[in-house]
């Protein structure tokens, strides 16, 4: 019989770029937050990085600088764990696929917008939302905190959850979506009508940025051509680029009072993101010097992760038949 935790979180971030600005703001920090209220358990999604083309020696380096980057954001109170070293996650993901249609996978839009875009695509690809689902039920949230384009998927973990304990027995508890706190929405600095993403380098700011690679993304940011008294306003439909720049210098502590001039604001916000990430780039300079610490937590984490896994999968493996 599953047993619901209420007060876990689970949350996977797949080392696919390098975290950005964005990424900070819009979930690191709300997870540090999360981690005084509830068990929480964050993983580094390395699996799901195997969905593409990718270059082995830099997923693993990828991943290791995930791994030292949530603990310099202050992630020291969570369950953290490398996705592949739980091995229930892709053996459950199995047994899920076992319950799981082509048609329902087929018509799920990540898929159909990449495979529309492309001439071949990755069966892991098609399949990757299941193994989304087994990372999902195993750890028996009875919530899913989801932003809009991830809710697609936690309807179909609910689907397989109820399909499975109806054919096998009450072995998953079916999870509701539900939407998170509106966190710090961060825009492309050179378009800020799209958020900004871990691949883009133009118009993104790392979290491991120095202040003078900061200095010139910010430097380089779009404005308009306003120059009124009133140019430096917020106004998300007439002044995207603006707004995203006021927006930013709020997220990281900085005010915009008594800014009248594009060329004000850009040096208040460069100076406002230089302070909210110098400390964790130096923590990260830490961290990476000798990464004993890195490593110790990471074998907790994971070791922590498998005891609450394991359960799950031999409770399914026993249902289905084997």
């Amino acid at each position: 019989m599953s047993v619901p935790h209420s007060t876990r979180r689970l949350s996977l971030l797949t080392p696919s770029g390098r975290l950005s600005l964005g990424n900070y703001l819009g979930a690191l920090r709300p997870m540090v937050a999360q981690q005084r209220q509830a068990d929480c358990f964050y993983g580094i999604s390395d699996l799901h990085a195997l969905t593409v083309a990718h270059d082995p020696a830099a997923l693993r380096a990828a991943t290791a600088e995930q791994a030292a980057i949530l603990l310099a954001v202050g992630l020291e109170d969570s369950t953290l764990f490398v996705q592949s070293r739980v091995p229930a996650h892709s053996q459950l993901s199995y047994l899920l696929e076992c319950v799981a249609t082509t048609g329902e996978l087929g018509r799920m839009i990540q898929f159909k917008t990449k495979a529309r875009d492309s001439r071949s695509v990755r069966t892991s690809l098609f399949t990757y939302p299941v193994l989304m689902a087994a990372d999902i039920l195993l750890y028996r949230p009875e919530q899913v905190p989801v932003g809009e384009d991830q809710r697609q998927h936690v309807e179909l973990t609910r689907d397989l959850a109820q399909r499975f304990n109806q054919a096998y027995g009450p072995v998953f508890t079916v999870p509701e979506a539900t939407t998170p706190p509106v966190g710090a929405r961060v825009m492309d600095l050179t378009d800020p009508t799209t958020k900004m993403s871990k691949s883009r380098a133009a118009g993104s700011i790392g979290i491991l940025d120095d202040p003078d690679t900061i200095r010139r993304a910010i430097s380089r940011a779009v404005t308009d051509s306003d120059t009124g008294p009133d140019a430096v306003r917020a106004d998300r439909e007439a002044k995207p680029g603006v707004t995203n720049l006021l927006e930013i210098l709020a997220a990281c502590g900085g005010s915009a009072e008594g800014l009248t001039t594009y060329g004000a604001l850009k040096r208040a916000v460069t100076d406002a993101v230089v302070a909210e990430l110098d400390p964790v780039r130096k923590r990260y300079a830490d961290l990476v010097a000798d990464r004993t610490h890195v490593t110790d937590v990471y074998e907790r984490g994971s070791a922590r992760a498998r005891e609450v896994t394991e359960p799950v999968l031999a409770a399914a493996t026993a249902a289905i038949g084997l």
